[in-house]
């Protein structure tokens, strides 16, 4: 049975994390924690727990019943060692991060959920508490994180690929199944794996405040070809996927076009099925993302 690129990623690293990289980790997420303001905390105790449960269900909107984590699975994941932890600015829970191991046995960490209350948007919480996690799984001797994200969401495919240098692994189609709350709206639950490689040079340079930038019109300028893109009316329009670089467009703001458009919003989503997850199941590799709104494909696999 072939590995999958992930499994790949966690099982080749043969030598044990270095102590001044686990070092150069806890330094980049302390400092990172105090220019957001925040004390991040390692959770265990069932009020904290419950708390997070309260403030993700509060973040993603959901009807009754149906909220994104429980208490009791977040005790139950705690106790058997895995991830979950709150971002405080005094005793005030402002965000929180919660995740468990994969296989190989222990060998990757899965980060399931994270999320920011909104008062607390713009102070880099979400990025300290991306570092804290690193730093967390390489004192576990885990060299990769894996977490999913929706493709469609702009800022998410700009801070995880651009601010934190995941990468891109697999593009899973309706991943979730239905998940009616206030993102994801009645869309399917199309989603982007990515693998963050905490040792690597991207992510290390990520981490001391030196993003992986992409700049789409320069590349434009030398040819690369508009797979797809947006017309006038803000409709998605399939180009060409013929070249070696090529550009995927995402609208500026998917969850306000799911509420005022979902039809539309139905239209981006096919649209970014079909380019996007066609180009990468033929081998096309996602170099990063222009903030502006474009990923950045080279059919010229370089890994």
């Amino acid at each position: 049975m072939t590995n999958s690129p992930v499994t790949d990623l966690a099982t080749s690293a043969a030598d044990l994390v270095s102590a001044a990289v686990r070092d150069e980790a806890t330094t980049a997420a302390t400092t990172a924690a105090s220019a957001a303001g925040v004390e991040i905390r390692e959770l265990t105790e069932v009020a904290d727990l419950t708390a997070v449960a309260t403030l993700f269900e509060s973040i993603w909107r959901t009807d009754p019943g149906s909220a994104p984590v429980t208490g009791e699975l977040l005790r139950a994941m705690t106790a058997a060692g895995n991830y979950v932890t709150g971002a405080y600015e005094g005793d005030e829970l402002l965000g929180a991060c919660f995740g468990f191991f994969g296989r190989p046995s222990k060998g990757s960490l899965h980060s399931h959920i994270a999320g920011v209350a909104p008062k607390a948007h713009g102070r880099g919480l979400g990025f300290a508490l991306k570092l804290h996690q690193r730093a967390w799984a390489l004192a576990q001797e885990v060299t990769v994180i894996t977490w999913t994200f929706d493709p469609l969401v702009r800022r998410n495919a700009h801070f995880n690929l651009s601010k934190l240098g995941a990468r891109p692994a697999r593009y899973l189609p309706d991943f979730y199944g239905p998940m009616r709350d206030g993102i994801n709206g009645s869309d399917d639950t199309d989603r982007l794996m990515v693998a963050w490689e905490l040792t690597g040079s991207p992510v290390r340079a990520a981490a001391r405040g030196e993003p992986v930038r992409c700049d789409a019109a320069a590349l434009r300028e030398r040819g690369a070809a508009l797979a797809l893109s947006a017309a006038s009316d803000g409709r998605p329009v399939i180009g060409s996927a013929d070249g070696p670089t090529l550009l995927v467009a995402v609208p500026p703001d998917i969850e306000a076009l799911r509420r005022t458009d979902p039809a539309q919003g139905r239209s981006w989503r096919m649209a970014l099925r079909e380019v996007l997850g066609g180009l990468m199941a033929e081998g096309g590799e996602v170099l990063g993302f222009d903030r502006a709104g474009w990923y950045v494909i080279s059919r010229e696999r370089s890994w």
